[in-house]
């Protein structure tokens, strides 16, 4: 009869620990973008009336818009 050995355990090599990652600096927020690119306007400070420019003329002097007989600043 034959002596039955018992076999030798295979020895493997430990599994390697997964690395920490490393941090990176937070990315900062983005602003949402604005929908519409506001064009230049001038407001009525009685009355709250709003104009609108939607050209230059391409005058080299700034035109004075009045409502209720004051000038109307730009908005």
């Amino acid at each position: 009869m034959k002596s039955k050995e018992k076999p030798m355990p295979v020895k493997t090599k430990p599994q390697a620990k997964p690395k920490a990652k490393a941090k990176t600096a937070a990315k900062p927020i983005k602003k949402a973008a604005s929908k519409a690119k506001k064009a230049p306007g001038h407001e009525c400070l009685v009355c709250g009336y709003r104009v609108i420019i939607d050209e230059a003329c391409g005058c080299a002097v700034e035109h004075i818009l009045l409502c209720c007989d004051q000038p109307m600043k730009r908005a």
